[in-house]
């Protein structure tokens, strides 16, 4: 089954970043975007399930998109980056883990397992 999760870390406070807002898109060949999932991480960070049980992911292209600015705002602290997305292709059948680290003037991700 091909599933997509996420995992965010705040690298500036050492700790995972809580109840962080993540969106799911899927390109469309309009050029457009179609929103298909979702979620705020857990007090670990992560974000285990953005898709309804019965959903079906087909190859293509996706983006995360992770609302970093709503976070900070939340514990006090000023941000240059109002949101992070990452854009991936996805390949039926496999398991995308997509991470983020994220500080206030920096971030990086990669490919997890």
């Amino acid at each position: 089954m091909t599933q997509i999760t996420t995992h965010v870390l705040d690298t500036s406070q050492g700790k995972p970043v809580v109840d962080m807002t993540v969106f799911l898109y899927q390109y469309q060949n309009n050029n457009d975007w179609e929103a298909i999932g979702g979620g705020a991480t857990d007090d670990d960070g992560r974000l285990p399930d953005m898709l309804g049980e019965d959903a079906v992911l087909t190859e293509g292209i996706y983006k995360l998109k992770f609302a970093t600015e709503e976070y900070y705002e939340s514990v006090g602290i000023n941000t240059f980056y109002p949101y992070v997305e990452i854009v991936f292709y996805l390949n039926k059948g496999e398991h995308y883990h997509v991470p983020l680290l994220v500080s206030p003037y920096g971030y990086s991700t990669y490919r997890g397992s």
